[in-house]
């Protein structure tokens, strides 16, 4: 292990990471942050970002990373490139491994984010952010009066179909069963809506389009039967999963791998907080991110001031 023991580490850095890092260093915790597999998070994958505060022309999502890491970088936060990928929170100063590195921290904040779940097609990856996307409140407004789909049959999407249903001209749910695995209630409300209609039995086998989505490639499940769907934008609500895998054992999780906290932001481990998508499965946006990474960093400071550090 490393002879020198951090005050804080930061695991993570997207929104809630950085937002944490700028916090805790303007708190005087010199904060060390181990970037994760993805540096940035999921606003990278954003080509346009119209609600966060304080752009009201919009932002690209790479550029607003980037501010939030010079913002935290100019009060002395310091990064490593990699991610953990094992840890210790049974004694301390705690334990953290990268491919690379054995680390020690006195506290720690676990700000790892969850990754959507898609659908593996290379066209979709392809235009993701290009009118493929996973959230409907981020991207929604871009697809007013038009036509856009939705892939999935649970709560999620029902929620995405409802939401879009208010912008787009048409919404067109897409589910690989005949039946929709949604709590009744949602069911009901979006069978409601006069501009939302049903594709059962129907898998996406390619998202159509060069540059922009175009259309999508379904097969019937029951027939294998083609057809094409006109339409400018497909959302993929088929869920998200936290990159907790690693902290199992170490800090306690709900059935799903969310991590649990109480009192806002801490964990079952005291010392070790949590932010952002790990911890929030409703919201997962940019601004309710860096919200919780602010409040992770203010109870990181006081923990360590109340330990004497």
């Amino acid at each position: 292990m490393s002879k020198k023991v951090e005050k804080l580490i930061i695991l993570g850095s997207g929104p809630a990471g950085l937002t944490a890092a700028i916090y805790a260093a303007r708190g005087g915790l010199d904060p060390l942050i181990i970037s994760g597999e993805r540096p940035g998070g999921q606003p990278t994958w954003a080509t346009e970002i119209e609600d966060y505060p304080g752009f009201p022309k919009g932002v690209k999502g790479p550029e607003l990373v980037s501010l939030f890491k010079k913002q935290a970088e100019k009060f002395n936060t310091r990064f490593i490139n990699g991610q953990a990928v094992k840890v210790n929170f049974h004694s301390s100063p705690f334990e953290i491994n990268t491919e690379g590195s054995k680390l020690a921290a006195r506290a720690v904040v676990l700000a790892v984010g969850a990754t959507p779940l898609w659908l593996g097609l290379p066209s979709e990856q392809r235009l993701i952010g290009r009118g493929v996307g996973v959230c409907a409140v981020c991207d929604g407004p871009f697809f007013k009066k038009k036509k856009v789909a939705v892939v999935g049959g649970g709560d999620a999407a029902m929620k995405e179909a409802y939401f879009l249903s208010k912008l787009a001209e048409s919404v067109t749910i897409i589910h690989r069963r005949d039946t929709l695995r949604a709590q009744e209630v949602l069911q009901k409300q979006v069978k409601k809506r006069p501009n939302i209609k049903f594709l059962y039995n129907s898998v996406v086998k390619e998202v159509l389009g060069q540059d922009r989505v175009d259309g999508l490639r379904v097969q019937n499940t029951q027939n294998d039967k083609i057809r094409t769907l006109k339409i400018d934008g497909a959302f993929i609500a088929i869920g998200h999963k936290p990159d907790t895998d690693f902290l199992r054992g170490q800090v306690d999780l709900d059935e799903k791998g969310y991590i649990k906290i109480f009192d806002e932001t801490r964990t079952s481990v005291p010392g070790v907080f949590a932010a952002g998508d790990a911890v929030d499965h409703q919201y997962r946006q940019i601004v309710t991110a860096a919200g919780s990474g602010c409040k992770a960093a203010i109870d990181a400071v006081e923990y360590l001031d109340n330990i004497g550090c």
